[in-house]
């Protein structure tokens, strides 16, 4: 499971970045929504199954309450899911 929380916080985090620093520029300054609908359902959907699964993992795994509050606040800030997977899970190779 960790594994997979590790990807599913990369893809939320990548769509993230692709919701402000692409799709959004292209609503507000080129007049085209479409990107924010696509990429925003995405990063959406993305951002609830990553929020659920870090629930999933504190629990399973004993996070302390800073971790878990780490994890969440990690959600909504930009590059805070790949800081997060950098500063608070274990490496790949244990």
């Amino acid at each position: 499971m960790l594994n997979a929380f590790r990807w599913i916080g990369r893809l939320e985090g990548s769509s993230f970045l692709i919701l402000v620093l692409i799709a959004m520029p292209l609503k507000y300054f080129f007049g085209q929504p479409e990107a924010v609908r696509a990429v925003g359902m995405a990063h959406g959907v993305l951002f609830l199954v990553y929020v659920s699964a870090a629930n999933y993992l504190a629990l399973d795994k004993n996070w302390s309450k800073k971790v878990w509050l780490l994890s969440m606040v990690a959600a909504v800030l930009p590059l805070g899911t790949f800081y997060f997977e950098k500063k608070y899970l274990p490496d790949q190779s244990v």
